[in-house]
């Protein structure tokens, strides 16, 4: 069990996932890296997608697909199934009660409707809260999780669309008091919207079947850990992608995706700084901005002006965009092998992953296995795995190809 102070816990929480500080060391004016609350929610749960990259909004639809893009649902081939994926998370840094956890279910409701519910859930291991004086205040397990229902439906034979409805609950503190506020368990309610498209085409004389995607998730009101002057925004944002699946023969089939993720929040500004490096407050005490806009905004504003409100402009803009690139092959439709690649610029986090994994299929039943590989050394995200398993009933039909698949 690891012991720390309930101040020291809450400072580490609040600048690892959860606050927007970042932006208010002034001095900083080349790492602005977008902070939110819950980033849990943006994390890729299955191994499928971890094993190629993160792409996942315009891939050919499973139970997962309530994460990547909700408008997939409705083309699902079975009439019921779920999947089951877990995630133990930042192991490199030798911690070994860390997890995240997600179940998926589908069940399709005719042939042009299906719905989904999902429950995802963040362990952040066990922690023991201490004052000033080391004396124990308790014992206490920080967990975030959110409750996920979606609704999904064919508007032609090539296009669908799709909505989730979800609610979000994140307990870092336990309520415990510090010198300064009472912390609280942060909640809030928000949708995804998801819209899909594919056809057949022909290619090189290959049965091939090409699709885009498009998603905004996480649309919802601020979440607060103390009061309602201290609201942070949810990582609302923003996935657009596309699959391109080619059959070379009836057992080989390979597929290549690629995707673009910026979150829909406020860039940090910043700030004007006297001689010491201090930040420089106006007669409202409120922190006078040098360079960018200011991120205390509503939803709506706080997404829309999310297009233009970096301080360096849009060369900045460009470099908040996040790329996914990759690459499934299956054999017999059984077993799978997938690689992929992740990029995010230096100034907006630097992560830079290369991704494998291994998938298997057999009647009702399929696992899926992926292993993350940084770039930079030492990473905290090195040695990430993700297993998930997959049960799809009603598939007692001959095997199809590719272009009635996608």
């Amino acid at each position: 069990m690891r012991r720390i102070k309930a101040g020291a816990f809450i400072f580490l929480i609040f600048v690892l996932f959860e606050a927007n500080s970042q932006g208010l060391i002034g001095s900083d004016t080349t790492n602005r890296v977008i902070t939110t609350a819950v980033p849990f929610m943006t994390i890729g749960p299955d191994a499928r997608s971890g094993g190629m990259g993160d792409v996942g909004v315009a891939i050919s639809p499973d139970a997962n697909t309530i994460h990547w893009n909700v408008a997939k649902l409705a083309l699902i081939e079975d009439d019921i199934g779920f999947s089951l994926s877990y995630t133990p998370w930042l192991t490199n840094l030798g911690i070994n009660d860390m997890s995240i956890s997600f179940l998926s279910g589908y069940m399709r409701i005719n042939k042009e409707q299906t719905v989904g519910i999902a429950l995802r859930y963040f362990d952040l291991g066990d922690f023991q809260f201490t004052d000033d004086n080391a004396q124990i205040i308790q014992d206490f397990n920080p967990r975030e999780f959110s409750f996920e229902g979606s609704y999904s439906r064919l508007l032609s034979k090539n296009m669908t669309i799709g909505i989730t409805l979800k609610f979000i609950y994140s307990n870092l503190t336990g309520n415990v008091f510090t010198s300064t506020d009472e912390s609280q368990a942060g909640t809030s309610f928000a949708g995804d919207l998801g819209w899909y498209w594919n056809k057949d085409i022909n290619l090189i004389g290959a049965n091939t079947n090409l699709a885009l995607g498009a998603t905004i998730t996480n649309i919802g009101a601020k979440m607060t850990y103390s009061n309602d002057a201290q609201k942070e925004f949810i990582p609302t944002n923003l996935r657009i992608g596309s699959t391109l699946t080619t059959e070379l023969d009836p057992y080989n089939k390979f597929s290549f995706s690629i995707d673009m993720n910026k979150l829909m929040v406020p860039t940090p500004p910043i700030y004007e700084v006297d001689e010491n490096g201090n930040i420089v407050y106006d007669q409202n005490g409120d922190p006078v901005i040098r360079k960018g806009k200011d991120p205390d905004r509503g939803l709506i504003s706080g997404m829309f002006g999310s297009f233009a409100d970096a301080p360096d402009g849009f060369p900045e803009e460009i470099h908040e965009m996040m790329w996914s690139f990759g690459l499934e092959y299956w054999y017999n439709n059984t077993f799978a092998a997938r690689t992929g690649y992740f990029h995010e610029h230096k100034t907006k986090g630097n992560r830079k992953y290369f991704t494998f994994g291994l998938g298997f299929r057999y009647n009702v039943f399929g696992i899926d296995f992926a292993y993350l590989v940084p770039t930079q050394y030492n990473h905290p995200l090195a040695e990430t795995l993700r297993f998930s398993l997959h049960f799809d009933f009603n598939k007692n039909k001959p095997a199809e190809s590719v272009t009635d698949q996608n």
